[in-house]
């Protein structure tokens, strides 16, 4: 008995090691170093894979020059108003939709629905509807959003234990003080598991959308620099959008701490 309680006691420890802060770092480093030795061996040919070094030159070339600057502000303002609108929309959505059983009833089906249709496909149709502007790109970016928020928003209102319910109507709270403070609180969770999912889904949607219908745009600069074959610029619009999204990721987990830190 006094093995197997150690062997137990080890693997609690083990699991309970804290991991230190700069192990995210250390990766990517060490991932950058090797994708430079690769590059400067020649392994593979500049054309298709340019070395780092080479990227950040042709980074500092374009900043300099205020072209990449004016891409990325193009590109944070579509991403920044359809994730704020797809995300409020889909809270309110998926709170309603949990707490009100008419409305599951009869919305819940059609969500399902159209949740599966792939959003850039519709982008044709609301340019018709919405005219070429930003309103179609901030419009597709919002759809894309709005569903994977609501859809968790539902579920997490469908988990939060009913004898909470009962006992706040019980003490005589009204709808709207049981959606704030025991429905929306208990909820929390998995609509910010929705806020991380949709905040991908969001750069996928933008890039597509400039890809399209856009001349300024990471992914329209993305798009041009292919076209010309001049991969380092291509990379440089690639990585900025890898850095937009752990800087999304990064954000939702600060607030993630302080909106739950029961969790």
């Amino acid at each position: 008995m006094s093995e197997q309680r150690q062997v137990i006691t080890n693997r609690v420890a083990f699991l309970e090691t804290k991991i230190p802060s700069y192990a995210a770092v250390l990766g990517i480093a060490c991932l950058l170093v090797l994708w430079e030795i690769v590059c400067r061996m020649e392994i593979v040919p500049p054309l298709f894979l340019p070395a780092p070094t080479a990227i950040l030159t042709a980074a500092w070339d374009m900043i300099a020059s205020g072209e990449l600057y004016k891409d990325l502000v193009a590109s944070l303002y579509r991403i920044g108003v359809g994730y704020a609108i797809g995300a409020a929309l889909g809270v309110l959505a998926g709170l309603i939709l949990g707490f009100s059983r008419w409305t599951d009833a009869i919305m819940t089906p059609i969500v399902y629905s159209i949740y599966p249709i792939p959003k850039i496909a519709l982008l044709p149709l609301i340019i018709l509807w919405m005219g070429i502007g930003e309103m179609p790109k901030v419009a597709i970016i919002a759809l894309g959003v709005f569903f994977p928020v609501v859809i968790n928003t539902f579920s997490g209102v469908k988990n939060v234990d009913p004898m909470l319910i009962k006992a706040a109507v019980t003490f005589g709270s009204n709808h709207l003080n049981v959606i704030r403070k025991v429905i929306l609180p208990g909820s929390l969770p998995m609509i910010f598991a929705g806020l991380k999912l949709s905040a991908g889904t969001s750069l996928l949607l933008l890039v597509s959308a400039e890809m399209v219908a856009a001349q300024e745009g990471i992914g329209a600069m993305v798009l041009h620099y292919g076209n010309l074959m001049i991969t380092t610029k291509l990379m440089v619009g690639v990585l900025i959008l890898s850095l937009l999204g752990l800087t999304f990721n990064r954000v939702l987990q600060w607030l993630e701490r302080k909106l739950i830190p029961w969790k």
